[in-house]
């Protein structure tokens, strides 16, 4: 099973205003629920899977409420995924998109939104993500957990240039990443 990378398009950012619409719409009475765009579709100008990621960022007493809200307009919660604090629900349409509702302030969110706001700002971690996400995807029989492995190193580059993690935080999102 191989992995697809593609250079970036800008209906990324439009396909994401439409899905954050109806997520905001459907969140409505979950005061503390934000819509981010998170991943590499995030970043204008990064070579990505051609899959949105869109974080909803709750506090602590809405993540049940908000799972809850988005399996009533279709979504399919998944559970854990083995992340700590961060519940994967699958979408019930297209655009494809993997949709995650995250306790606030936690590494893993802290990490998403880090990752993108640093690749947002400099084109030199920008462009070394980008070659290395290319090289990996290239390998025909490169799999999902293999290729979020192969890209552990220049994550940790970018998340070093954040000053937003500690060295034990850095050293968790590593052992997370190369679990696959």
């Amino acid at each position: 099973m191989s992995v697809e990378v593609v250079d970036w398009s800008p209906r990324w950012a439009v396909q994401f205003e439409e899905v954050a619409a109806v997520l905001r719409e459907a969140l409505a009475g979950v005061p503390s629920a934000q819509v981010e765009h998170v991943g590499s579709t995030s970043v204008p100008g990064l070579a990505a899977k051609p899959v949105l990621d869109v974080d909803v960022i709750v506090e602590p007493y809405d993540v049940s409420p908000a799972v809850r809200v988005l399996e009533s307009v279709g979504y399919v919660h998944r559970g854990d995924l083995g992340v700590a604090g961060r519940e994967a629900l699958h979408a019930p349409d297209r655009p494809r998109r993997n949709v995650y509702v995250c306790t606030a302030g936690t590494t893993n969110v802290r990490n998403h939104l880090a990752v993108r706001d640093v690749l947002r700002s400099r084109a030199d971690l920008r462009e070394a993500y980008a070659a290395v996400k290319r090289a990996l995807a290239a390998d025909p029989g490169m799999d999902i957990d293999t290729y979020v492995a192969g890209k552990t190193a220049v994550l940790q580059e970018v998340l070093t240039a954040s000053g937003a993690f500690s060295d034990a935080e850095l050293a968790a999102i590593r052992r997370l990443n190369d679990a696959g």
